[in-house]
């Protein structure tokens, strides 16, 4: 694999790529109008010949087209914000999902020579064909159709050339742009901007890592071995890399096809609901789900009646106190326990800085209240997530990365099941799984595990009290022991306690000069001028400036 450190000049490549292509969409104002343009070099930006062109598409569209002509990176980013309603209107919602499924292929792409390069071997030894042309090109890779000596056809999902260089690159970029636009505009540091793209970064080096991507193939498929309904394609380990995956190919339609499903004889509304049951089961069951199901990642199989999800390298881990965590929040939500809900969201926060636990309890009973007075029918859990994260935000709650993947996950799913049955509700879904978990929490084996749990903490609690109390005393002997205390608000009190005594370290010398110079006045000390003793009158000058300089600044600052 090539060095993944971006250099000086490949960097400074993919700035003026990026400064260009701005320029050919009509965007070059996006830099000249903001402080951003301080960070790159001042290079002369060519005016393009197909500008005129260009700008004559509306503007989502050439924002779809700049993320295009960037590359991977840019590409892959638009497809994650392709879910974020809760922040972009739909019209570019709807450009930004056209790169899903129409990612550019790659020119000139040497096929054979890569494989045989990555895997040492000479392509006729191993492959009875290769098909130079890709089936599919995704923003990362590009898959090839290909036939194994023994007959087996497979699919070759192989990474672009330089991928990891370029985009490290380009996340170097995008650093650079985030942190200028959460410094220079406020608008822009609501969204946060920093920490959006250090969630993009680490996506998207978990994607490029494609012995991660089979281990995750496997382990699914483990999951569901006793499954009849889903498919989980094979995987041929001899022929794969960390930058080629060889598994098993599936000739099957893509479970957005509404038209070829139909012209089969399948039936759209039960393909909806035993897709969204499979994909509860990761979720609730197995803690491990697939956190990009768009439709271009699920295929139905209907030879063998069975479905099979595509595209591994995003995956979604829940640890068992997480699913733990899950269910609490479920169950207060379904309750519509506000009292209990805010605590649960607390748990599982990685970061909670509420400002207004007020506000928030009333924030979390709106968005109830709503759901309370919706028929359950009407009920959409895509625009319920929507309105939570954007409660979430609002209120400086942070959940763990793989909640997001989850809520963003669950949206799409959602949003598939409409497409095959437009009166789809998932909630009907979630029913029988809240069912089974009521049943599940409140069994006598799970109390007792629970309980037991219990008093295998408390017993090795009182097992290591003698020694945690002896290293205290040890402590405390030694003078090793450290109390951290913290004042809360000590410095703003500090400060105003020296601003005071400062001030009435002033009117002191005020007073002392005003009596020194009546003194003096009053003893006629020489020298005089006019009968004025001039010390005297010196002092009357400084206690006077002295006194308005206070004055003037108690109330500049309004504290009088």
């Amino acid at each position: 694999m090539p060095d993944a450190i971006p250099s000086r000049t490949r960097k400074l490549k993919r700035y003026k790529k990026l400064l260009n292509t701005l320029a050919k969409y009509g965007f070059d104002h996006v830099m000249a109008q903001s402080r951003i343009k301080n960070l790159i070099p001042t290079w002369d930006v060519r005016k393009h010949s197909d500008h005129d062109k260009a700008i004559a598409f509306s503007t989502y569209e050439r924002i779809r087209m700049v993320l295009e002509e960037l590359g991977p990176t840019y590409i892959k980013l638009g497809q994650i914000f392709s879910n974020r309603e809760d922040m972009l209107p739909p019209a570019l919602i709807k450009e930004l999902e056209k790169l899903q499924d129409h990612v550019p292929k790659l020119k000139n792409f040497d096929v054979v020579n890569t494989i045989e390069q990555e895997l040492n071997i000479k392509a006729d030894d191993c492959f009875l064909f290769i098909d130079t042309e890709p089936i599919a090109a995704a923003s990362l890779a590009q898959v090839h159709k290909a036939q194994l000596l023994d007959g087996a056809w497979v699919a070759l999902k192989i990474q672009r050339p330089n991928i990891l260089e370029t985009i490290n690159a380009d996340i170097d970029v995008m650093k650079q742009v985030a942190k200028s636009l959460e410094k220079h505009s406020a608008q822009a540091k609501a969204f946060q901007p920093m920490q959006i793209v250090a969630a993009f970064e680490k996506s998207i080096h978990e994607e490029l890592h494609f012995l991660r991507e089979m281990d995750n193939m496997e382990r699914f498929a483990k999951n569901f071995t006793d499954n009849e309904v889903m498919y989980v394609p094979k995987v041929y380990r001899k022929y794969s890399t960390d930058s080629l995956i060889c598994m098993e190919f599936i000739d099957g339609i893509k479970i957005s096809e509404i038209e070829s499903l139909t012209a089969l004889g399948i039936d759209c509304k039960a393909v909806g609901q035993v897709g969204v049951d499979l994909y509860l089961e990761q979720v609730l069951d197995h803690g491990f789900f697939h956190a990009d199901p768009h439709p271009g990642n699920i295929f139905i199989l209907p030879e063998q009646d069975r479905i099979c999800f595509l595209d591994f390298g995003m995956m979604g881990n829940l640890l068992p106190n997480q699913k733990e965590q899950l269910g609490d929040l479920l169950f207060a939500f379904t309750k519509k326990d506000i009292k209990k809900l805010i605590p649960v969201l607390e748990n599982i926060a990685v970061k909670s800085e509420i400002p207004d636990y007020q506000k928030l309890e009333q924030d979390l009973h709106a968005l109830v209240q709503g759901i309370s007075d919706t028929s359950i029918r009407n009920i959409k859990l895509g625009t319920t997530l929507t309105q939570f994260k954007g409660i979430l935000y609002q209120n400086n709650i942070i959940l763990p990365h793989e909640l997001y993947l989850l809520i963003r996950a669950l949206i799409i799913m959602e949003g598939v099941g409409l497409k095959l049955d437009p009166e789809f509700n998932i909630t009907d879904n979630l029913k029988p799984y809240m069912a089974k978990l009521t049943r599940k929490r409140y069994s006598l084996k799970r109390l007792f595990q629970k309980n037991m749990s219990r008093l295998k903490d408390y017993n090795i609690l009182l097992d290591n009290f003698p020694e945690d109390l002896n290293s205290i005393l040890k402590k405390i002997k030694e003078g090793k022991l450290v109390v951290i205390h913290e004042h809360k608000g000590l410095k703003e009190f500090q400060a105003a306690s020296n601003k005071a005594i400062n001030r009435l370290v002033i009117a002191v010398i005020i007073a002392a000069l005003s009596i020194g110079s009546s003194i003096l006045v009053l003893a006629q000390m020489p020298p005089l001028i006019k009968g004025i003793p001039l010390l005297g009158a010196i002092g009357f000058t400084l206690s006077a400036i002295l006194g308005f300089v206070v004055i003037l600044s108690i109330f500049k600052n309004k504290q009088f």
